[in-house]
């Protein structure tokens, strides 16, 4: 489970649209990866539409944001449209990119266990270091919260 000021671990996933993002490609510029349980969900939506919102503000910062889960790049594509999504959707079917972050734990909901994505976010400097983590994410407020840390870089 990497932590602030770790070197934040690569990585290449399919995104929505048929491309490949590799994190190592986006450096320079910092990078906020939010990783999110699933397409089409509460929450989920509400995160994504939130990041895509202030999606002109990241980029004034000069921050790539992409939004990180299990789902299919099919899944995400119908996602993505539902909601006019513009951050960049990866999927991680195989679970190895969520492992890496240590965002791939059990979970606990009406008493049944199962395993899931913690609800995460990790802003990553120019450097490719871990500059802050935001784990157990609360949605509300929370786009702006990562773009006002973005700006303090």
């Amino acid at each position: 489970m990497p932590e602030t000021s770790e070197i934040a671990p690569d990585f290449t996933l399919p995104r929505d649209g048929g491309a490949h993002v590799s994190l190592s490609d986006l450096r320079p510029g910092p990078v906020v990866i939010f990783f999110y349980p699933r397409d089409d969900t509460s929450g989920c939506t509400k995160e994504a539409v939130a990041f895509s919102g202030l999606q002109s503000e990241f980029d004034a910062a000069g921050a790539t944001v992409i939004g990180i889960s299990k789902d299919s790049v099919a899944s995400h594509e119908k996602f993505r449209d539902k909601h006019d999504l513009t951050v960049p959707l990866l999927s991680d079917a195989e679970d190895a990119i969520c492992e890496a972050y240590g965002v791939w734990t059990e979970k606990n909901m009406y008493g049944k266990k199962f395993m899931g994505i913690e609800r995460s976010t990790f802003l990553i400097d120019g450097t490719g270091r871990i500059a802050r983590v935001w784990r157990k994410v609360k949605v509300p407020g929370h786009a702006e919260e990562v773009l006002e840390a973005v700006r303090a870089l």
